[in-house]
């Protein structure tokens, strides 16, 4: 009896497909909502029993060990787009990044202080060390041999997808177009992106300019508009009693009628300072920039001008900065944008340790905001105290 080509299943074209489609995504799935959500910034908690299939379907599937993936992206986080960061666009370029991410991912790896400094809270247990962490490889060679022995010769081509999935998706993908093309909800000092306001294919991650802005969020969609699949399976599993949520990025609520400034209205912007730094993008630089265009002669205003104001000033390559100077100096209002920006960001600094001084700190922002003479800035200051606590 001939052993046949196509292994124990023989299955149709679409049959394998399917298989090589769930395998990737429940990988996926075990890399943002174990590894990255509950293992490297806590903000869900798995149960124990959850947490243990997807540490061993990471390790049989793709050779992921906990600790290091953990002490990796932890780093990434604590160095964004610095010379320390394991694999940034800005500092490897974002082809090197897209196509050797998962080598820059290894050889971050092989540094004992990374593992050391950042791997820290992850599990340590007797399988850990003499099964996973000692025999990292021995797992996808067991996920090889299984394939072959089920599928036979279709194997070849669905572990060829497979196990380019995540060194691609993961390594290059997110880790490299996630942090160069796509939009941003948020401005901070990492050029992290959005690349789809849909995250629908690789567990959620594509919604990273969120995660940057929220790291400890268990929910990467911020606006109304936007979807995390990882969040559909974190309420499904916390239905069977499977998961709990520790914290999730705020959205903003507001009392429409609120017209005072209390200390409740210093702590609801300090919750939402990205909310709120959002919103003076939007509310304020944007509108101002578009009223200096149309009276200014036409062309001494870049169309440019807005981008500049708005990006994270560390972010600003050295001509850009030479050109908002020169917008600045040129243009008082823009200056005074600026300022006003600069300013409300300082108030958050003190706000947690002497809220009755940030209150009055405030007060004194809105009330020159409002005789400033600039219109929008007048009236996103008067929108403030409709900021409300959850």
């Amino acid at each position: 009896m001939s052993l046949s080509p196509y292994g124990l299943v023989e299955l149709p074209v679409w049959g394998y497909f399917l298989v090589t489609f769930l395998t990737i995504e429940s990988m996926f799935l075990g890399v943002t909502l174990y590894l990255h959500r509950d293992q490297s910034h806590g903000g869900l908690i798995l149960h124990p029993a959850l947490r243990h299939v997807f540490r061993f379907w990471l390790w049989f599937s793709s050779g992921a060990v906990t600790k290091e993936w953990v002490a990796v992206h932890r780093r990434h986080h604590a160095h964004a787009d610095q010379a320390l960061d394991p694999h940034s666009p800005v500092v490897y370029g974002v082809r090197r990044v897209l196509f050797e991410g998962f080598e820059l991912y290894r050889a971050a790896t092989r540094d004992p202080d990374t593992i050391r400094n950042y791997g820290r809270g992850t599990p340590d247990d007797w399988l850990e060390r003499h099964v996973y962490s000692a025999y990292p490889y021995l797992g996808v060679t067991l996920f090889t041999l299984a394939h072959l022995v089920l599928f036979g010769v279709p194997a070849i081509v669905m572990l060829a997808v497979h196990l380019s999935a995540q060194p691609f998706f993961a390594g290059g993908v997110i880790n490299g177009l996630g942090h160069a093309i796509g939009y941003r909800s948020f401005e901070m000092p990492s050029t992290a992106t959005n690349l789809v306001p849909w995250a629908l294919l690789l567990g959620g991650e594509e919604l990273h300019n969120n995660h940057h802005a929220f790291p400890r969020s268990a929910r990467f969609a911020i606006q109304r508009w936007e979807f995390d699949i990882g969040w559909l399976f974190i309420r499904l599993f916390r239905a069977l009693g499977l998961a709990r949520v520790r914290w999730v990025a705020p959205r903003p609520r507001f009392e429409r009628r609120r017209r005072e400034l209390d200390t409740d209205t210093v702590d609801a912007l300090f919750t939402n300072r990205m909310h709120v730094l959002r919103a003076y993008a939007r509310r304020v630089v944007l509108p101002v920039c578009r009223d200096l265009a149309r009276r200014e002669p036409q062309g001494s205003v870049p169309a440019s001008a807005s981008k500049l104001l708005i990006r994270h000033p560390t972010l600003l390559a050295e001509e850009a900065r030479r050109k908002l100077r020169d917008l600045t100096d040129r243009y008082e209002v823009l200056r005074r944008v600026v300022e006003y920006r600069d300013g409300l960001q300082q108030l958050w600094i003190g706000t947690s340790a002497n809220p009755s001084r940030a209150l009055a700190q405030l007060r004194d922002w809105c009330h020159q905001a409002e005789a400033s003479g600039i219109t929008a800035l007048r009236e996103f200051a008067q929108g403030l105290p409709a900021y409300a606590r959850r």
